[in-house]
């Protein structure tokens, strides 16, 4: 859907437009949420977001929104894709919830390795969430490592770590979602 992006940074900034400016994404208690996939092409040495996804696996209530993530990656002019990350938004509330903390430490392996470039990839989770003032906020939870990082700036800054296999989460010395 979107790309190529040079770095992760730069994927986030755009996702985070693009995903919060979907019908109802920033909706509140009255909105829903959309679901990606990112992924990175070897040949082109750059990120991808894929298409969107508004599918549930069960209904929405006031506090409680989800998507489903897509199941797979249909992107044929990307035969070499490597899927690093899922992508959703909130519209009523910047915070990863307990369950997205928790249900993603179970995406194994939570690291791969390339052979041929011999890079590491941490998978990760993003979530992006427009705020009333129109700031578009996006945050990480890299599964590997357990740390919640905010995109600020352009770059991203860990501000807590997720520390129960239930997804509880300790913020860092003067650290929150927002800055």
């Amino acid at each position: 859907m979107a790309g190529p992006y040079p770095t992760l940074e730069e994927l986030a900034v755009s996702a985070c437009e693009i995903m919060t400016r979907e019908p109802g994404a920033s909706n509140g208690t009255y909105g829903f949420e959309y679901c990606a996939l990112n992924y990175f092409s070897k040949a082109e040495n750059a990120y991808f977001l894929s298409y969107l996804s508004t599918f549930k696996r069960r209904l929405d209530s006031a506090t409680t929104k989800t998507c489903s993530m897509p199941a797979a990656l249909d992107a044929p002019t990307h035969p070499d894709a490597i899927i690093v990350g899922v992508d959703h938004t909130h519209p009523h509330n910047r915070a990863f919830s307990k369950p997205d903390l928790s249900a993603w430490i179970r995406w194994n392996p939570t690291r791969l390795y390339d052979k041929n470039t011999e890079k590491i990839w941490d998978r990760h989770m993003m979530l992006f969430y427009r705020e009333r003032t129109g700031e578009c906020r996006a945050y990480m939870f890299n599964t590997a490592t357990r740390v919640v990082s905010a995109l600020r700036e352009r770059q991203w800054v860990p501000i807590g770590e997720v520390y129960s296999r239930d997804g509880d989460i300790r913020m860092f010395e003067g650290q929150g979602w927002i800055p």
